[in-house]
């Protein structure tokens, strides 16, 4: 072999050059994809007094994942099994657990906690988008590690390692529709229940303050979502590559329908609305990336483009319960109904050839239209039947860890901000503002302001 080939204490025989290198990579784009990217989205969308808070809850949630990954989450997620939802407890630290070979691929543990930790990460600054403009980031300090331990790493476990009992039903999640979407989605919105609403001021005039940098942080989700999807076969694959580009061609699709229907029913193109189509269509393409043909892919971008938008200008609006919670992001209707929507459609147009490119055995994986025509009808309604099994046990899991979780939390601290904090924002919570405008001065010698500041604990300054 070519000396650059040959095994070595550093590059075991088992270990793939190639697939370790991609591995990294598509993890890096991940960890980008929060880190700045829902950092700067959320930070460029909420009202100037937010920016700060509402980007130190995803910096915040970011680091606090990764650690508590790396000492005790990955093994509940993907290590041996305790019960058939969860991993015994164990430590992924040890430098010779680390260089071995993970449980799939051909590449060192070390990588495999890596990439799985930066997606564990991104769902809690999913939630985080659910809650800005109120939550006590204290009780955000909290909430991130218990909510990350006892409900994401029992999803994680059920569903993606061999051994959870929905991965042994067959489900179909191909990078996380259902652990990632669904999950953050329905524990989001819960928790928005628990903290409470922003003030009425806010809720009804929340302008973005800095489109263009939503627009930044947005376009790093899209094309950090190559690393998202493309990376979740293990491998550098044709699989891989046909799962990075049913991802955009979804997501163009879900853009555009949502920007006609923005156009017909409210006679304006909206950039926002526009960023919300394209952040569904990249959730319902994801439980079914690399197992669904192009042209499925279509399809399930104009459903993603439409349906949620239903659910969110129409439904939602007319919705009494929707209206009482107060989803700043609406990652209600973005990821848990396009992440369950996807699931759905996974169930309908899974193709059994690329399952098993994906899963290594066809098995009982065939969408219904292919069961249909393949004269295996029992087999095609019994995917849709453990897809739907798998939406009921997200949506149960995180209404009830979540609601116990904020109730935990709240027995030591209050989960909302004050009024008083509320008025004033940034400094108010953190002592520091995104942007020095001129008038704010002016704005700050206002009786109300120094009121307002001294009843939030800070000290009034003398006029």
């Amino acid at each position: 072999m070519p000396p650059n080939l040959n095994p070595d204490q550093a590059s075991p025989d088992w270990m793939n050059k190639g697939d370790n290198a991609w591995q990294l990579t598509a993890a890096t784009l991940v960890g980008l994809q929060s880190i700045p990217g829902l950092l700067i989205l959320y930070g460029g969308s909420v009202k100037k007094k937010w920016a700060v808070n509402s980007a130190f809850m995803v910096l915040y949630a970011f680091a606090c994942v990764i650690l508590c990954w790396a000492v005790w989450g990955y093994r509940f997620s993907f290590g041996d099994k305790m019960i058939p939802f969860w991993g015994k407890p164990n430590f992924a630290l040890d430098g010779h657990y680390l260089m071995e070979q993970t449980f799939l691929g051909k590449f060192p543990n070390a990588t495999m906690v890596y990439f799985q930790g930066v997606f564990a990460a991104i769902t809690l600054v999913l939630i985080a988008g659910a809650l800005l403009g109120r939550m006590n980031f204290y009780a955000w300090m909290l909430f991130v590690p218990l909510w990350l331990t006892f409900s994401y790493t029992i999803t994680a476990f059920s569903i993606w390692c061999p051994d959870g009992f929905l991965a042994k039903m067959g489900i179909i999640d191909y990078s996380g529709g259902y652990v990632i979407h669904l999950s953050s989605g329905v524990a989001g919105f819960t928790a928005a229940y628990w903290v409470g609403p922003r003030l009425t001021q806010d809720r009804q005039r929340f302008p973005p303050n800095n489109i263009l940098l939503m627009l930044f942080g947005a376009g790093l989700l899209w094309i950090g979502w190559t690393g998202f999807n493309g990376g979740d076969p293990y491998v550098v694959s044709v699989d891989a590559s046909l799962a990075v580009i049913n991802t955009h061609i979804c997501t163009a699709a879900s853009l555009l329908t949502w920007l006609l229907l923005d156009i017909v029913f409210f006679r304006k193109p909206s950039v926002i609305g526009a960023v919300q189509g394209m952040i569904t269509g990249l959730v319902c393409i994801t439980p079914a990336a690399g197992v669904v043909q192009g042209w499925a892919a279509v399809i399930m971008g104009i459903c993603s483009g439409s349906i949620p938008w239903f659910t969110m200008m129409v439904i939602h609006k007319r919705s009494e319960m929707f209206q009482k919670v107060d989803d700043t992001m609406a990652v209600l209707h973005t990821h848990a109904i396009a992440g369950s929507l996807g699931g759905i459609l996974s169930g309908i147009f899974a193709v059994p050839k690329l399952n098993r490119l994906f899963y290594g055995t066809s098995g009982h994986y065939i969408g219904l239209f292919y069961g249909l025509a393949d004269k295996r009808t029992h087999d095609g309604f019994r995917q849709i039947g453990v897809q739907l099994v798998g939406v009921v046990f997200v949506v149960v899991l995180n209404i009830v860890s979540t609601s116990i979780i904020c109730v935990v939390v709240q027995i030591f601290m209050p989960l909302r901000m004050s009024e008083e904090e509320m008025e004033i924002g940034d400094e108010a919570a953190h002592g520091e503002e995104a942007y020095a405008i001129w008038g704010d001065e002016e704005e700050k010698l206002d009786p109300k302001y120094e009121l307002a500041k001294s009843k939030a604990g800070g000290q009034v300054e003398m006029v």
